[in-house]
């Protein structure tokens, strides 16, 4: 985590402390609101990418200052020196138009050195803008992968980070990006990642309110996807967003659920893709993804 701005950590305070109702002093919080945003913003090199990052990132970086919390995947830093010039990634783009006082600091891109996958180039692209400071990111790659869908090229996996809304009132929030492909061996994969997150929430976060969302590359109006993102939500304790609020198209595979737990009650008010927002002057669309945001509700308990 890195705080941006001479002013940045001043400001993260006055908005942890203040955001939502205010405290009677001495009270201790009294609870807020905040808007979360997981977009995966298709950030593959020019050509590669389904989407065009590099006329889109630029135009996506001041997007996402209305949004207190923002989880991006796909979001690649280029590497320095680049061995791949004039090829090149585009995270620098979001951090340089985005003012959260709270970024994640980029995985560096293992470029064929990482012995646990000696086919990815590229890191896990999970990255993370916050006006709450959080503890620095856990990143933890996926155990398999397979190349039906590229997915071996970058180290794909989740991340986590203890988040402070406030003095005493913390979330667990964790960014992930499953494995791609509908063959066999990926619906296989998917379903062994979902047993990696069930083990770190369990390790990490036992107990603790929880947010995990990102690409889940879930398609759960269908089998063997549905079972799979129900057994993440039973056997976690979590709550989907979209069966808490009854929101239409509840199969897409970008995705936000939610526990409370210590300390803190979590509560989703809405819920929508905001397909209005992350455009183009021209009307395009500025990822091969919809940018998905929760507005939660949070209050402090015993």
């Amino acid at each position: 985590m890195r705080a941006v701005g001479p002013h940045a950590a001043l400001l993260a305070v006055v908005l942890a402390l203040g955001c939502g109702d205010s405290a009677t002093p001495g009270s201790g919080p009294a609870g807020g609101e905040f808007r979360l945003l997981s977009y995966n913003v298709a950030g593959l090199p020019e050509g590669i990418s389904s989407s065009h990052p590099a006329r889109f990132m630029p135009m996506i970086g001041p997007k996402l200052d209305a949004y207190d919390l923002v989880l991006v995947q796909e979001s690649w830093q280029t590497p320095e020196p680049n061995p791949f010039a004039p090829t090149r990634t585009y995270h620098e783009e979001l951090v340089a138009r985005a003012d959260h006082p709270y970024q994640s600091v980029p995985a560096t891109a293992p470029l064929g050195g990482d012995p646990r996958r000696p086919d990815a180039v590229l890191a896990d692209g999970l990255n993370r803008f916050s006006r709450f400071p959080f503890d620095p990111v856990t990143r933890v790659a996926w155990k398999g992968c397979d190349n039906t869908a590229a997915d071996c090229l970058a180290l794909k996996g989740f991340s986590f980070a203890r988040t402070r809304l406030a003095g005493g009132v913390e979330i667990d929030v964790y960014n992930l990006h499953m494995e791609a492909g509908g063959s066999p061996s990926d619906e296989r994969l998917r379903g062994e990642g979902i047993a990696q997150v069930l083990e770190a929430l369990r390790d990490h976060s036992a107990g603790r309110g929880v947010i995990v969302a990102g690409d889940f590359n879930l398609h759960t109006d269908d089998e063997p996807d549905r079972s799979q993102y129900a057994t993440l939500l039973r056997e976690a304790g979590l709550t989907d967003s979209c069966d808490r609020l009854d929101c239409p198209e509840p199969g897409r595979i970008d995705k936000v659920a939610f526990r409370s737990g210590r300390g803190v009650a979590l509560e989703a008010l809405s819920r929508r893709f905001e397909t209005d927002v992350f455009t183009s002057p021209d009307g395009e669309p500025l990822s091969d993804h919809d940018a998905l945001t929760v507005r939660f509700a949070w209050r402090p308990t015993d």
